[in-house]
């Protein structure tokens, strides 16, 4: 009975130890100077494991505001088209939204309506509900720094389309535009922590 009982609580800690990443020594150094750093690992069924973070001189409270509003989605994500709440809110604690990327020559326009839990300020855990996507489960951590002043926000996220394109390209083009949404994700923080007189 003891054997089974560590089992069960075996599988139910896995979905969390597959997203506890944390940034190496090295990648901190990276991050100290101002890089947003990514890698992404190949996964099972064709997903893209990503591991990404940025340092952000602007509080947890003020970052969290732009990556929750989706009004500012496309200024964070450049190919996104709409963004909207469909059900819940963050008062409740979760949301669930509809979000629309167009497409290019080798990717179609992609529909993904996913799930987020929200801890305020400091994690939002997400997951694929419907749409275009085969899988999406991650979340987005922001832990202070400078007592406050400043913020690392670590990303993790288990995607895969079901796209014409072979993974290998996929998680290439994920890489590559990975740190560009982190890049934009500071420099609109900044500029909001800016207007509030943070």
């Amino acid at each position: 009975m003891r054997l089974h009982s560590l089992l069960a609580l075996a599988v139910a800690l896995c979905p969390v130890s597959a997203f506890a990443w944390a940034p190496s020594v090295q990648t901190q150094h990276l991050l100290t100077r101002g890089d947003a750093w990514a890698e992404v690992l190949p996964d099972t069924n064709g997903a893209g494991l990503i591991h990404a973070a940025i340092d952000i001189a602007a509080p947890p409270r003020t970052v969290w505001a732009v990556m929750t509003d989706c009004r500012l989605a496309a200024r964070l994500v450049v190919t996104v088209t709409s963004c909207k709440i469909i059900q819940g809110d963050q008062a409740r604690g979760w949301d669930v939204r509809e979000q629309v990327t167009r497409g290019s020559l080798f990717v179609p326009e992609i529909h993904n309506v996913f799930r987020s839990d929200y801890q305020p300020f400091t994690l939002i855990r997400f997951r694929r509900v419907a749409g275009d996507l085969k899988a999406e489960q991650g979340e987005w951590r922001l832990q202070p720094l400078d007592g406050g002043a400043g913020t690392r926000v670590i990303y993790v996220n288990r995607v895969a389309a079901d796209i014409p394109v072979p993974a290998a390209l996929v998680r290439a083009g994920m890489k590559r535009d990975t740190p560009k949404v982190l890049m934009n994700l500071r420099r609109e923080s900044v500029a909001a922590a800016g207007r509030s007189g943070v």
